[in-house]
């Protein structure tokens, strides 16, 4: 595969995502939060790996400070390159001037914590909040951030942001369940504006790996199509592990894929998937005809609320 870019920075393909290592996190998440030198061992083990992108945020615990030690110790800072996002900024509407001074003030305490000089990729975190870009760039001006972007939820978003020129990067969810993104052509669309595309969200949070007799009652209804996709990867003979990584790698346009591990056997098991490449077209058509168009209650985990009990 193309060794992928963001202006100046040459990127991996797969970008570790942190979360974890700052707190516990996800549906499938068993061990909760890795102790630092488990943390440590992990990074270690993924830049060995060949993993030189990690994704970070301001609001995930403490994995800007475990990162910023762990790249630190292992003598690495300079050789990689960390992707963080601004605090959350609020629902209540906010003047330019305060904006700019929380905006100010999470750049600062992320740099601090990681212990750069410059984030090489600084989104908001938020889609809404992209609304304060300049902001943002002022920061860029002032050599504080390298790149600018977003994290999102809808494509209505992400074309926006696109369509605003003000973006580099842009991290969306997409997997063997989630097409949204890919079949409103965002990808093809950042492609051609130039933007980055980070995708997350590979394994839905562990809900399409996790034993079905696990998945939560109110998210059961992913069943089937999950059965109908492990049938697929048998198939095609790999685990669905890998006909989910594999998918996400054949998306045109995709710079990289984020993954989030727990242990070091889980970043192995993910280099691993990582180096047998995307899947082959006739596999990713019969993928995309395979799966309906979902209900956003099963593929988006903001909107995993339980329901009521009546």
């Amino acid at each position: 595969m193309k060794v992928p870019r963001l202006g100046d920075l040459t990127l991996s393909r797969l970008m570790l995502g942190t979360v974890q290592l700052g707190m516990a996190y996800g549906i499938a998440n068993k061990t909760g939060q890795p102790s630092y030198e488990q943390a440590r061992d992990i990074l270690a083990c993924a830049y060995s790996g060949g993993v030189t992108c990690f994704d970070t945020a301001a609001a995930y615990g403490a994995s800007e400070k475990v990162l910023g030690r762990a790249l630190a110790e292992l003598g690495i800072a300079d050789k990689v390159v960390v992707a963080t996002k601004v605090r959350h900024l609020g629902d209540a509407a906010l003047s330019v001037r305060t904006a700019a001074r929380m905006i100010e003030a999470s750049v600062v305490g992320s740099l601090r914590a990681l212990g750069l000089e410059a984030l090489p990729i600084c989104l908001f975190h938020r889609e809404q909040d992209f609304r304060h870009a300049e902001c943002l760039l002022r920061l860029k001006d002032k050599g504080l951030v390298r790149h600018i972007g977003a994290s999102v939820m809808t494509p209505e978003a992400a074309r926006e942001i696109i369509g605003s020129g003000l973006a580099q990067a842009l991290q969306i969810p997409a997997n063997l369940v989630d097409h949204r993104f890919v079949r409103q052509g965002i990808l093809a669309e950042a492609q051609r504006g130039g933007v980055a595309v980070f995708v997350r969200s590979v394994y839905l949070q562990g809900l399409l790996l996790m034993p079905e007799r696990e998945i939560p009652s109110h998210l059961r209804a992913i069943a089937p199509v999950r059965r109908d996709l492990e049938a697929l990867a048998r198939g095609a003979g790999m685990s669905l592990a890998e006909l989910a990584v594999r998918y996400v790698l054949g998306l045109e346009g995709l710079t990289c894929a984020l993954v989030g591990v727990e242990s070091v056997e889980q970043m192995r098991q993910n280099l691993g998937l990582f180096a047998q490449g995307p899947l082959e077209p006739a596999l990713m058509q019969a993928i995309a005809e395979m799966v309906p168009e979902l209900p956003e209650t099963l593929v988006m985990p903001t909107k995993w609320c339980e329901p009521e009990s009546r």
